[in-house]
């Protein structure tokens, strides 16, 4: 059984790849955008643009399992999404397990929109479908430290919301049991990291850690997206991320981590190792 792993020069694409290799699976593929980037992954690549239709038909020929990792460009997405989902169905693919957002379904958060169009397509699709309705990954988090240390404080707009966060690799070690082990399609699993956190606790645990004092300062949603778009990311990025955070004020970052746990057979990823990871 062939599984094709989309955006597999990407962080998560690289640890489902890392996770199947441990497995002793030899039937991957790959598909990657850039191949010069690909070199390390040591599989078989295929050259597979979501942009560009016509790589997938050849890029799927053969596959019987798809990783279809969601694309990270917000606003292209469900474009993105039914190029792939197209060219499976024509391929002969006859299984897609998809990485959507936690409570896709019902969560505010902006990011949402383009998911629940994804999963309405591979219902439609007519193939055996599992979605993975990841939560928050405790990275997105974790990598803005070097600038909590640097400023000597975290900075954010999420209040005292709870962040069911988990470390990429938990999440990544959830598609890796979906793939290699039966009785998943048609379901949809809500993951989620436990316990869960808040800013304030990662600022607790940072401060812990580093033997410095870093609080958590609290910002009203405007001012944290012109603090982000001041430190140099676009405007409409530093608005998004400032949205996520205060979409964590409301809740839509909280969720039940039994799933996840169920899933990779151990709890997530502790906070306290994710920070280690971070300043390390």
């Amino acid at each position: 059984m062939t599984i094709a792993i989309t955006g597999a020069t990407g962080h998560l694409g690289r640890l489902i790849i890392q996770g199947l290799k441990q497995q002793g699976r030899t039937d991957l593929v790959g598909l990657v955008r850039d191949p010069a980037k690909a070199a390390d992954l040591a599989i078989p690549t295929r050259i597979a643009d979501y942009d560009r239709p016509q790589t997938l038909g050849a890029a799927l020929g053969g596959v019987d399992t798809l990783m279809l990792v969601s694309g990270s460009e917000i606003g292209k997405r469900a474009v993105q999404h039914r190029n792939v989902i197209d060219a499976a169905k024509a391929a002969g693919v006859g299984r897609i397990v998809y990485t959507s957002l936690l409570n896709a379904d019902r969560s505010p958060l902006s990011l949402a929109e383009e998911h629940r169009q994804t999963e309405a397509m591979l219902k439609d699709s007519g193939l055996a479908v599992t979605v993975l309705r990841n939560g928050w990954y405790a990275e997105n988090y974790t990598g803005s430290i070097p600038a909590a240390l640097a400023n000597g404080a975290f900075h954010g707009s999420a209040g005292q919301g709870r962040i069911a966060a988990a470390a990429r690799a938990d999440y990544a070690a959830a598609a890796v049991a979906v793939l290699t082990t039966p009785g998943h399609d048609g379901l949809v699993y809500e993951l989620a990291g436990s316990p869960a956190w808040t800013l304030s606790d990662l600022a607790a645990e940072i401060s812990r850690q580093s033997g410095r004092d870093i609080p958590y300062v609290d910002l009203p949603q405007a001012d944290y997206a012109k603090a982000l778009e001041d430190a140099g990311l676009p405007a409409g990025l530093a608005a998004a991320y400032a949205g996520f955070d205060a979409g964590a004020a409301q809740g839509a970052l909280d969720g039940d981590g039994a799933t996840l746990a169920r899933l990779i057979g151990r709890p997530s990823t502790p906070l306290a190792d994710s920070v280690k990871a971070a300043l390390a």
